[in-house]
């Protein structure tokens, strides 16, 4: 069959003088070859409970709930239809890598990391025997079926976090063993909340918060990051934030969905950066897939000012000590009456928590990250990567230098999405992408960054042969070596 034609995207494509890199497409997995993969690795058994569990999962039970059920168990509108089927030979086309292989000029793309579709939860997974039999098993399938095409297309290695034992025995496996070069962490785990687990071990499953591995962690996860150097793999999360604070609508998947992968992405990036794991890791770089780019710049904003207004050397200006009793004592006298007669009362409006004291150390939040604001710039302009779709026109803000403080230029990386519903014509990414530039939003230059330059900094940041023996080995190489090396600045 032949496939290529000219499509949008191909005729953006011809104008460049440079590649494009596609940093999040999307497969549909090919459940004969994964079920094979999951037999051969765990057994029989695994693999029975495996389809018992997805024929029973937790999105499927709302389905069996009546309207009166779901309100009682606030059972919230789980995803569905999630990939787009009008066009037969697109879906194909994401479950066959051959057929991918063959239209990637069609889609304009020169290099393409692939992440699951329905296997994205593999990680999420709370039995540990499946979690793990399932992560590995996915990774040990898609190192087979993307062997022949792996010049220009390269599936991400799912690797669970629960503990930093798992994390960094798949890493091992998925890098060393199967050579895959990308790797897609989990980017939280939901964890009991220990008091209510030991008291009504009945609700423990209701009882949750979030472990995010940079702060307040359950471990130590400083193995991993240390792994990730040692192998080379730049850590990617592409976690949902699902069922999460107010997206837990009953009836609308829509209002659960609209901005939870921003929410997800948020949540472990902030705890990277006030754990200090940012700071410990300089060479390493952190990518955080779907969300967009606005949410960055609003934390790298909300951070900038936060820590101006409390770090160690201000935040006594809010120490309740401060306050002039004699002074307070006066000034309710004339100007209080009867209102405010009492002015210690008066004072005591702060409260018992306000008036604690408080150990030096505790008062610090910035202790294990920030030294100086400069540092957060740091963090955001060369860790910090974030993945930015086609059709988000708020992708010119991370190249907004009038409004980014200290001019800065967020790392910003094409994400295509293909293989989700959100992507109705595959041919024509690339092409939407490039509308920011003749809306005047983006340069030629800063389109440069978004569909090639950044992508490259994050895939070599710490690998600089990541691209030998692809198709862009010769057009990464003529790239200038402070884009291609890892820098310590």
């Amino acid at each position: 069959m032949h496939t290529v034609h000219t499509s949008k995207s191909a005729l953006v494509r011809a104008r460049l003088s440079h590649p494009v890199i596609d940093c999040d497409g999307h497969t549909i997995e090919h459940d004969p070859a994964f079920l094979e993969h999951l037999n051969r690795v765990a057994g029989a058994a695994v693999c029975g409970r495996y389809l018992r569990r997805r024929a029973q999962g937790s999105w499927l039970r709302w389905y069996h709930m009546s309207w009166a059920e779901r309100h009682a168990h606030r059972a919230i509108r789980p995803p569905w239809w999630r990939v787009p089927t009008s066009d037969t030979l697109d879906w194909a086309t994401f479950v066959l890598p051959k057929l991918r292989y063959e239209r990637m000029q069609e889609m304009g793309f020169d290099f393409a990391v692939l992440y699951p579709t329905y296997s994205l939860s593999f990680p999420h997974i709370p039995d540990e025997e499946l979690r793990r039999a399932c992560c590995r098993a996915y990774n040990a399938c898609q190192a087979d079926i993307f062997g022949a095409f792996q010049d220009r297309l390269a599936p991400a290695a799912l690797i669970p976090m629960h503990t930093p034992q798992e994390a960094v025995e798949e890493l091992d496996f998925a890098v060393k063993e199967l050579k895959l070069k990308c790797v897609m962490l989990a980017g939280h785990v939901q964890r009991p909340v220990a008091a209510v687990a030991r008291q009504h071990p009945e609700a423990q499953h209701s009882a949750v918060w979030l472990d995010t591995f940079g702060l307040d962690s359950e471990y130590d996860y400083d193995p991993v990051w240390a792994k990730c150097t040692e192998l080379k793999v730049a850590p990617t999360f592409h976690s949902a934030g699902l069922a999460w604070g107010s997206r837990t609508s009953i009836s609308n998947y829509m209002y659960n969905h609209l901005g939870h992968f921003a929410a997800a992405g948020e949540a472990v990036c902030k705890a990277l950066i006030m754990g200090g794991v940012v700071r410990r890791f300089p060479h390493l770089r952190f990518a955080f897939l779907e969300g967009g780019v606005a949410w960055a710049c609003a934390l790298f904003s909300d951070m900038v000012a936060h820590w101006l207004k409390r770090n160690r050397h201000v935040i006594n200006r809010c120490n309740p000590a401060n306050l002039d009793r004699e002074q307070l004592q006066e000034l309710c006298r004339r100007y209080g009456g009867a209102f405010a007669a009492d002015y210690e009362q008066l004072a005591g409006i702060m409260g018992q928590v306000e008036r604690a004291q408080h150990e030096p150390a505790a008062l610090d939040d910035w202790a294990a990250a920030v030294e100086r604001s400069e540092n957060i710039r740091d963090f955001f302009t060369r860790n910090l990567y974030f993945g930015c779709e086609a059709d988000d026109p708020l992708n010119a803000l991370a190249f907004n230098t009038k409004l980014n403080p200290f001019g800065a230029r967020l790392n910003a990386i094409f994400s295509s999405d293909v293989g989700h519903w959100d992507v109705q014509d595959i041919t024509a990414v690339v092409a939407e992408a490039f509308e920011l530039v003749e809306q005047g939003l983006l340069t030629k230059e800063d389109f440069r960054d978004l569909v090639f330059t950044n992508p490259v900094k994050l895939l070599t940041g710490g690998n600089p042969a990541f691209f030998q023996g692809t198709a862009l080995e010769q057009a990464v190489g003529g790239l200038p070596p402070a884009v291609t090396v890892a820098s310590s600045t």
